[in-house]
């Protein structure tokens, strides 16, 4: 019996073992057979695609084929960190110094609301809507609460730079472009009113255009969308940031109305300095903008970089000798919009023109945005505050024209991938009209959109505080602080900026009276 139940056992842990093996074996057939080791080929490939910017191949199961590249990431954090220094605190103070005193931190407020309004709005669909594939006019909801939006670089926008960095990079553009409103209505609008206006403006105008001009399946994407119906380039933001936000500029101010004393009272800059520190910060602050929009370490960024340079320190040596022709004196202020101008009428042809177009550029930027500041704004009376219409409207508007005019494809050879037949290298080339086009376009959607958003948030809380108010400064009636204290202005709590300006000397007997 002993040994009958030995030997049952012994059966027993034979069928065992052998049926587990079965199971080995057939889990085995069952499991896809292990990809093949990268030869040496794929890797050098890769490392080569890696160096020069090209297309990464995907199919080779090596880390460098689904990582970030170190070099173009850390360009790409550095230009993210540029740009949002472009709004806090280049344009804060750009704008902080060119307001009345009174007025000061009102400007910085909107700058800093604004900064943390867009963030919000950008990371609950912002992104997705603009730069999710979709439709022409709107990318999806895909990316929503930025849902995948990882570390794992997005080859559609970036063939070596993490998916996140590229994503917080355009969210400092969309943070900067409503921002640039803010000068034309200075001074006058409630700030509750413009948290409102910018909510409402990013869904109808910013997200929108920044698809068509540059979602992968974008309306106006030339450079990348093949069957882009309008074969239209613009690097940096000539059309999504400068004409949106200048062009809507216009329309908000003139449906506000002018500043109480328009005319009449002194409105002066309160701190030129200030302006010119923020002047400054803007210009080191679009290296980020402009050629961080290569989205690589690259030839394309370095010559974004260098035209970036040529335009704006001509145009901001241009703008004070035209004053200096016509009004006798070259400003300092005119040295700051100069410099401004020219920044923002390269943008757009920066990473598409050679040096010898950002010349031709720098000069009309120092012109014509001069002549509107100038003649155009005081032929027509709005109250564009900061001139925020004359430098970016119009400087925008001819940036986009002068890209169609002058970009080439020895300076960028991605023009040759959609658009060999509408670049061709002269002056009057097919691209021109495309260009045309799309500014048509864009000038519609901001005068349309802001027409309609700022009459319904009117009709909604009002625009405007009450005349005391806004007599009284921003800083204390909606922030209850103000910039200045004591006698460092040679006034009290609601000291104006008049006294901050130069005043004809007394004569002698009207200087004794004053002392008795």
């Amino acid at each position: 019996m002993k040994k009958l139940l030995k030997k049952a056992a012994l059966y027993f842990s034979l069928a065992v073992a052998l049926s587990s093996a079965n199971l080995h074996v057939r889990a085995a057939d069952a499991a896809p057979p292990p990809p093949p080791k990268p030869s040496v080929e794929d890797r050098l490939t890769d490392l080569e695609a890696y160096v020069t910017n090209g297309a990464r191949q995907t199919n080779a199961p090596t880390a460098l084929a689904t990582s970030s590249g170190p070099g173009h990431n850390a360009w790409q954090m550095t230009s993210t960190a540029l740009v949002l220094f472009m709004t806090l605190p280049g344009l804060a103070l750009f704008y902080g110094g060119l307001v009345r005193r009174k007025n000061v931190l009102s400007v910085l407020a909107q700058c800093l609301g604004i900064t943390g309004l867009v963030t919000i709005l950008w990371v609950i669909c912002g992104y997705s809507l603009t730069f999710h594939s979709g439709k022409s006019f709107l990318g999806g909801l895909q990316w929503s609460f930025l849902n995948g939006v990882d570390s794992t670089p997005n080859t559609d926008y970036g063939g070596w730079v993490s998916h996140n960095v590229f994503s917080m990079y355009q969210l400092m553009f969309a943070i900067i472009t409503p921002a640039l409103i803010v000068g034309a209505i200075a001074e006058r609008m409630k700030f509750s009113s413009i948290l409102l206006f910018v909510t409402l403006w990013m869904f109808v105008v910013y997200f929108p255009l920044a698809h068509m001009v540059w979602g992968v399946d974008g309306l106006m994407n030339g450079v990348w969308n093949a069957s882009a119906p309008i074969k239209a380039i613009d690097f940096a933001g000539g059309t999504v940031v400068h004409m949106s936000s200048g062009w809507s500029a216009l329309i908000l101010c003139i449906i506000l109305g002018k500043r109480v004393g328009f005319g009449k009272q002194n409105m002066a800059p309160h701190n030129l300095v200030l302006c010119m520190v923020g002047t400054g910060m803007l210009w080191v602050g679009w290296y980020g903008f402009n050629a961080g929009s290569a989205v690589a370490a690259d030839g394309v960024a370095a010559n974004a970089f260098t035209t970036t340079t040529l335009a704006t320190a001509i145009a901001s040596f241009v703008w004070p000798m035209a004053e200096w022709l016509l009004k006798g004196k070259p400003s300092v202020l005119g040295f700051c919009s100069g410099a401004v101008a020219g920044l923002v009428v390269i943008t757009p042809a920066c990473g598409f023109v050679t040096a010898s177009g950002a010349l031709l550029i720098g000069i009309a930027a120092g012109l014509v945005p001069f002549f509107f500041c100038y003649k155009v704004k005081a032929w027509f009376g709005y109250d564009d505050a900061l001139d925020t219409f004359g430098v970016h409207a119009v400087g925008g508007t001819l940036g986009a024209f002068m890209t169609g005019m002058l970009a080439r494809n020895s300076a960028n050879s991605n023009l040759a991938t959609n658009l060999k037949d509408y670049v061709k290298d002269t002056m009057f080339q097919p691209l021109m009209f495309e260009q045309l086009k799309a500014i048509v376009l864009t000038l519609a959607l901001a005068v349309i959109g802001t027409t309609v958003i700022a009459f319904a948030v009117k009709a909604v809380m009002g625009l405007r505080p009450v005349e005391d108010v806004e007599l009284a400064g921003l800083d204390i009636s909606e922030h209850g602080e103000e910039g200045y204290h004591g006698d460092s202005y040679g006034g009290g709590k609601l000291a104006d900026v008049s006294h901050a300006m130069p005043q004809p000397a007394l004569s002698p007997a009207k200087a004794a009276a004053a002392t008795t």
